[in-house]
This record gives C-alpha cells, sequence and structure tokens, in this order.
C-alpha cells in the first residue's frame, strides 16, 4: 500500500514538474513576443519620423558645393569665414550690427568669401517655427539674388523670442523692400521651396559641432573674440 502511494507521489511530483517547466517555457516565449512587438513598434516608430523629415533638398542658387550655406562674394577669395546665425538669435543680431560691417569691408576688399549658415536652431522659442520659415526665406532670397539684403533687413526687423515671429506676409514684404520680384519670392516663401534646405543645412551644422550662435570660423577655426579687431585679426593670420 505504501508503495503503491509512494509512486503516486513520485508521478504527482513528476507532473508537477512538467507543468511548472511548460509555464516556464509559455512565460519565455511570451516574453520574447513581447519583445518583439516592441522592437517592431519602434522601428515603425523611426520610419514614421524619417518619413516626416524631408530626404530631398535643393540648394538654392549661391550655395556652396556641398549645399550647407550661401556663399557671399569671391569664391576665389584666400580665406573663408563661415558665419552659423540664427534669424532669431538676439546674439547674432548684435553681432551682424557690429561686426557686420566689418566682415563686408573685408569680402569687398577681397580679403575672405563668407559662407553663411541659416540654421534653425531656436524654433522652440517661436510658435510658428519662425527659425526654419526665415531660413527657408534666406534661401527664396537667394534664388533673387538679394541674400545679403534681405539678411540685414530680418535681422533689423527681428521678432521677440516667444512670439509668432513674422509672419509669411511679412517676410515677402520684407523681400519685396529689398528689391525681390514679391510674385516669384512670395510664391517661394509660401511653398516653403527651402525648408528641406534649412533641414539640411541645421543638420550638417550639428554634425560639424556647432552648438550655439553666432558661431564664427576662419578657416575652419572658431574665433572666440567676435569684435571687429577680433575677426579681423583672424583673417589676417589666415591669409599669411
Amino acid at each position: 500500500m505504501s508503495s503503491r502511494k509512494g509512486q503516486r507521489d513520485a508521478a504527482r511530483v513528476v507532473r508537477e514538474q512538467i507543468a511548472r517547466e511548460k509555464r516556464r517555457k509559455r512565460a519565455l516565449w511570451t516574453s520574447v513576443a513581447a519583445v518583439a512587438v516592441l522592437v517592431i513598434a519602434g522601428l515603425i516608430g523611426w520610419s514614421v519620423l524619417r518619413s516626416q523629415k524631408s530626404d530631398s533638398w535643393t540648394a538654392p542658387p549661391g550655395a556652396n558645393d556641398p549645399g550647407t550655406g550661401i556663399v557671399v562674394g569671391n569664391g576665389d577669395a584666400p580665406v573663408t569665414i563661415d558665419l552659423y546665425e540664427d534669424y532669431l538669435c538676439p546674439a547674432c543680431r548684435q553681432f551682424q550690427q557690429t561686426t557686420g560691417p566689418t566682415i563686408k569691408q573685408l569680402v569687398a576688399a577681397g580679403k575672405a568669401k563668407v559662407v553663411f549658415h541659416p540654421v534653425a536652431y531656436l524654433n522652440r522659442f517661436s510658435t510658428t517655427e519662425y527659425s526654419t520659415r526665415a531660413s527657408a526665406a534666406s534661401g527664396c532670397a537667394a534664388k533673387g539674388g538679394k541674400f545679403t539684403e534681405f539678411t540685414d533687413a530680418l535681422f533689423a526687423k527681428q521678432p521677440a523670442e516667444g512670439s509668432a515671429g513674422l509672419s509669411n506676409d511679412e517676410l515677402i514684404d520684407i523681400g519685396a523692400g529689398v528689391g525681390l520680384n514679391k510674385d516669384d519670392f512670395g510664391a517661394c516663401v509660401k511653398d516653403g521651396t527651402y525648408k528641406g534646405w534649412t533641414e539640411h543645412v541645421t543638420d550638417d551644422a550639428s554634425k560639424a559641432g556647432v552648438t550655439g550662435t553666432p558661431t564664427i570660423k576662419v578657416n575652419g577655426k572658431d574665433v572666440e573674440d567676435r569684435s571687429p579687431a577680433g575677426v579681423t585679426a583672424a583673417v589676417e593670420a589666415a591669409g599669411k
């Protein structure tokens, strides 16, 4: 009798072990399936995000070869000044007011050319992605041959951070004020023709380690002294 009971107990223990093993395997496969679902969801999310970003862009006339900025001045000038600026950046406006005239003199004298990179870093300080819209509009201005004039006018009429920024109609009026054809320029601005280019310029700047604006480089080297004297000294040293 005790022998049969011992056999039944042993069989019960084996059944329980088998049942536990089945539950363990089910739990394992459930976890694997859950992870697979998360991975697939993540890939789908990444694909959606990628689809929302423009993979194609068109650089406006006057852009450098990689399409990361607008060239101002003689392309054969011995020194290159890279300016990374955001049209909503107050420090950029101040830089343009204090050192901008000196840079124009250096360009006019043939000592340097400028590659202006209109980045869109400050969209979070606008309710309408003004940095992107202004940068894209500058591409339209470059197409019309008035990039420098439009840039100067944008900084002169810079809106406050945290505001909606200038409307597209206001951007178009500014363009017309510097001599751009209102119909052609207006269509370019409203269509967002160069928004993809703006994204390209901004992404490239980030990859190049540009973390703030204004950033000034002379022949690829950062210029810490952004005063007229500091930029002039950097250009003269690079030209030797």
